[in-house]
């Protein structure tokens, strides 16, 4: 313990470097989080989900922690040839002790540039471009992962509220159905929403509907 405070406290270059370089480590670790639901396909998942659980009104079936949990693998799965690609790169040599950090870093981000480039539109990364002054990057490699990472974030969003939607349709068809019924009888204090809840879990079930959702998530990588 005596030793890791001296780390910190010495002016020894050497224990400066180790000391900068442990503090960079932890900060990277509590990014990691914020870097996963950034820098991959989670947020489209969590968000088509979460639309999904919406749209059927069942409250809060599937938990919060079912719809994570499922988000988390799918990302995995997703993004495997990816990860395959920053260990193979630039981790595998980085321990082998055969390239430095910094070029661990640059091959660690060549294979994310691509995928997050993959499914940024250019409108929404010129939109950080420009506010940036920056020039037009003639590479893949020149665009700043500052600039790409909110520009493939926001077409994230996008692209997940355009499927919520496209979910939502069906379900809306049925509530609008009820309601109509239910005003015809006269039964305006009762809740649609009672009545046509078991349909729409029903009409979820009839047609598949978890094995359609994945399905459309993953066609969309």
């Amino acid at each position: 313990m005596n030793d890791f405070i001296d780390m910190f406290s010495s002016s020894d270059p050497t224990n400066v470097a180790t000391s900068v370089k442990l503090i960079l480590l932890l900060t990277v670790l509590s990014l990691a989080p914020g870097i996963l639901i950034l820098m991959t396909c989670f947020t489209r998942i969590i968000i088509v989900l979460s639309f999904v659980r919406t749209s059927l009104a069942t409250q809060q079936m599937p938990p919060n922690q079912v719809l994570i949990g499922l988000a988390l693998f799918l990302t995995f799965f997703i993004m495997a040839p990816t990860f395959n690609n920053v260990y193979e790169d630039a981790l595998e040599p980085l321990f082998d002790e055969k390239i430095t950090l910094d070029e661990a870093y640059t091959r660690a981000s060549t294979p994310l540039k691509e995928f997050m480039a993959k499914h940024t539109r250019q409108k929404d990364l010129a939109l950080f471009l420009n506010y940036t002054n920056a020039e037009r990057p003639e590479s893949l490699e020149e665009i700043p992962l500052t600039t790409l990472v909110p520009a493939f974030a926001i077409s994230e969003l996008k692209t997940a509220f355009q499927m919520g939607f496209m979910i939502f349709i069906p379900f809306l068809i049925i509530d609008m159905a009820v309601a109509s019924i239910l005003m015809s009888m006269g039964m305006m204090m009762l809740p649609p929403v009672m009545i046509s809840l078991p349909f729409k879990i029903l009409l979820f079930v009839l047609v598949d509907g978890w094995y359609l959702i994945t399905n459309s998530l993953l066609q969309s990588f």
